[in-house]
């Protein structure tokens, strides 16, 4: 019951942060690359086009990502750096509150960015998927190459089959 209350705990998580993140990625790309590296020049941020970059695809795909459970580690720590970059050269100095520019919403989602990082997606998604299915296939090889070894009872005689090497 645990694994599957923590399943469906990761899986909400993810898609309901994965939207937040794609609206504000999409947001960036139909404004255009120029425009986000006016905005982030004007914040202060530090090389602005190549962080309006970064943050464009790190929310836009990443959020993708989240919300599919595919490379959550990885899109979950992409979307950590950008949530930092925020924090630091942007809400920071205005305080904790989102309604006067500060912190609470990069906070908040960064920190859920890093849950997901160290705890991964769950296994409803495209990793917990394919992770069942590689598990399943070393099961299924482990238990033909354990048969492969077993003795064959021939006239009430247990013999050892030769296996040849490939």
């Amino acid at each position: 019951m645990k694994r599957v209350l923590f399943d469906l705990a990761a899986l909400v998580t993810r898609v309901a942060i994965g939207l937040v993140f794609v609206s504000h990625g999409w947001q960036k790309w139909q404004t255009g690359i120029d425009s986000v590296t006016q905005m982030f020049t004007k914040m202060g941020v530090p090389q602005p086009g190549l962080a309006a970059g970064f943050t464009m695809t790190a929310e836009l795909v990443g959020g993708a990502l989240l919300i599919i459970g595919l490379f959550v580690p990885v899109a979950a720590l992409a979307l950590v750096a950008a949530m930092a970059g925020a924090f630091l050269f942007v809400h920071a100095p205005n305080g904790v509150f989102v309604g006067d520019g500060g912190w609470e919403l990069v906070g908040a989602l960064g920190a859920a960015c890093l849950v997901l990082a160290a705890v991964g997606g769950g296994r409803f998604g495209v990793d917990g998927i394919r992770k069942a299915v590689f598990a399943r296939r070393a099961q299924r090889r482990a238990e033909a190459n354990a048969a492969a070894r077993a003795p064959i009872d021939v006239d009430g005689v247990s013999h050892h089959r030769e296996l040849s090497s490939p």
